[in-house]
């Protein structure tokens, strides 16, 4: 997942012995992403005007992270998952206050999964997973209007 480096060594780099719970993990985190685009373009679509700049720049950093979980799946060695063609959203979105619980529950679906990321990987997968985890409980964060004790853990609920 890492965004720099040589194609092929900074993204697998740490990965050795970790068999496919990493690749399998990093399809979830892929997976997430998807349905996270695809969320907020309903959010973007809903929120307050006040708001609009956040959403987009959530739904372009979804979509970068995205872009990235593509190539590292293809750099461990497997096939990414591919969107689906439409989502099931959790709860209807009729106006701005449910983008805002849209938007927090995308973020929260996200650091989970990234938390099971950081659980499998190590070497740089991990600390990319580590950092989108973060990225997501602080953008769940701004749009909850308040924080969870431990982002990214099932046990939390």
């Amino acid at each position: 997942m890492t965004t720099g480096g040589t194609k092929g060594t900074a993204r697998t780099k740490g990965t050795a012995g970790t068999g496919n719970a990493v690749l399998d993990a990093v399809r979830a985190a892929l997976a997430a992403e998807y349905a996270a685009v695809y969320g907020y373009s309903v959010v973007g679509g809903r929120v307050a005007e006040s708001r609009e700049a956040e959403a987009r720049q959530a739904y372009d950093a979804h979509r970068a992270r995205r872009d990235v979980l593509g190539r590292t799946v293809v750099d461990l060695g497997g096939t990414p998952v591919t969107a689906a063609a439409g989502y099931e959203l959790p709860f209807a979105v009729p106006d701005a206050a449910a983008a805002l619980r849209l938007a927090a529950y995308l973020e929260d679906h996200v650091a989970g999964v990234y938390g099971d990321l950081v659980r499998a990987a190590i070497g740089d997968i991990r600390r990319d997973a580590a950092s989108a985890l973060r990225e997501a409980a602080v953008r769940a964060v701004r749009w909850r209007g308040g924080s969870v004790a431990f982002p990214g853990l099932a046990e939390r609920s």
